[in-house]
C-alpha cells in the first residue's frame, strides 16, 4: 500500500475481514492506516473474495491465486458531518 514512507500511499483501498490491530496507529514510525467507509451493499461479494484461495507469489504472501477484477464500486456519503462514506458493488 505504501513504501516506508508514511505519506507514501497513493490510491489503494482494502476490505478489513476481521480486526487487524497491526494496521493501527501505535507511533510515528508506525502510523498505521485510516478506516475510511463501510459496506452497504455487496458484502456477500466482499466474503467471497475473502474466502478465495491464496498463495504466496514472488515473496507476497496471500496472494489470490485466480485474478479478482472489481467491476464496480460507488461512493455514497449519508450528509452528516464526520460520517464516514458508503462503499456498495
Amino acid at each position: 500500500a505504501r513504501s516506508s514512507a508514511p505519506d507514501s500511499a497513493t490510491s489503494q483501498f482494502y476490505f478489513n475481514l476481521v480486526d487487524n490491530a497491526s494496521l493501527d496507529y501505535s507511533s510515528a514510525s508506525s502510523p498505521g492506516y485510516a478506516v475510511f467507509g463501510e459496506v452497504v451493499s455487496g458484502w456477500s461479494t466482499v466474503q467471497a473474495i475473502g474466502n478465495t484461495t491464496t498463495s504466496t507469489q514472488n515473496g507476497l504472501a496471500n496472494v489470490p491465486t485466480n485474478s479478482i477484477t472489481t467491476q464496480n464500486v460507488s461512493m455514497t456519503q449519508t450528509g452528516q458531518s464526520g460520517a464516514l462514506p458508503r462503499l456498495s458493488s
